[in-house]
């Protein structure tokens, strides 16, 4: 499963370099293109910080955490071998969207935002929803699905 999660990780990371390539290419001249009225637009952001923007203009500090992180999800997934699939979706989500705003932050400084909800001001991207959506799914498996955090040492 740890070669799945990695392969399915390595699909987001094209996936979301793709789009962003199109966004760079074709967004970036005209800003802002209404999708469906005041509800979803596309436009484009430069995004120097992390979540909202926060943090502005700490672009190796990201690198490294980001880095850290990953790495740190890739050894458990090969050392520790969770059981259940639905943790190595998780990781890959997690190591997807990172590798994609990875990639952004070691080449232009910058990551690339350019979807836009109504009812969600900040401007975000893939990698940002695969990042958030694997984080939240993999925070409710540890809490309520997994015996990640059994502390209790087993009798021989």
């Amino acid at each position: 499963m740890p070669f799945v999660a990695l392969f399915i990780g390595i699909v987001l990371v094209i996936i979301d370099q793709i789009i962003k390539y199109f966004v760079s290419v074709y967004l970036q001249p005209v800003g802002t293109v209404d999708v469906i009225d005041n509800l979803f637009k596309l436009t484009y952001v430069e995004n120097r910080g992390v979540a909202f923007g926060m943090f502005s203009d700490m672009r190796w500090v990201f690198v490294a955490l980001t880095s850290t992180m990953i790495g740190i999800i890739i050894f458990f997934m090969f050392k520790k071998r969770p059981k259940g699939k639905f943790f190595y979706f998780c990781a890959a989500l997690i190591i997807g969207g990172g590798i994609g705003n990875l990639i952004d932050r070691i080449f232009y400084g910058y990551v690339i935002d350019y979807l836009s909800v109504s009812f969600f001001p900040p401007v975000c991207n893939l990698a940002d929803y695969c990042i958030t959506a694997g984080t939240i799914m993999l925070i409710i498996y540890v809490l309520f699905f997994s015996n990640m955090l059994n502390t209790e040492k087993r009798q021989i």
